[in-house]
């Protein structure tokens, strides 16, 4: 029990090391929105006018692109042009590496959590 009050203790304190660490995931964070807006615009510009699309408004388009960023594969139709489509993937591609990062961060955090008090 006292291990896992000390790894707690070390989440919540403000040294140099979790200020780091905040600051990358903030720009994460930053970047992604920048990412989900311009793909909304995308998506929006590609998709509007494609026959039998289900993307043809702004509020489709962000709640498409969010979703994709946010599950990676979801139940939602495909694009259905060649434009949207190759949106849709580098959307998705993002998100894992963003995942991915996000978890390498947080783990380089609790593995250099004792070597950086």
């Amino acid at each position: 029990m006292s291990a896992y009050r000390e790894e707690m203790s070390r989440l919540f304190s403000w040294e140099a090391h979790h200020r780091r660490v905040l600051a990358r995931l903030a720009i994460v964070l930053s970047l992604t929105a920048l990412v989900d807006l311009l793909g909304t615009v995308a998506i929006y510009f590609a998709e509007r006018h494609a026959m039998d699309s289900k993307i043809t408004s702004v509020g489709d388009a962000l709640f498409f692109t969010t979703v994709q960023l946010l599950t990676v594969s979801s139940q939602l139709p495909n694009p259905l042009t060649v434009t949207g489509r190759v949106i849709d993937v580098l959307l998705e591609i993002w998100a894992v590496l963003v995942v991915a990062g996000s978890a390498g961060a947080m783990a380089d955090f609790f593995q250099n959590a004792r070597t950086n008090r």
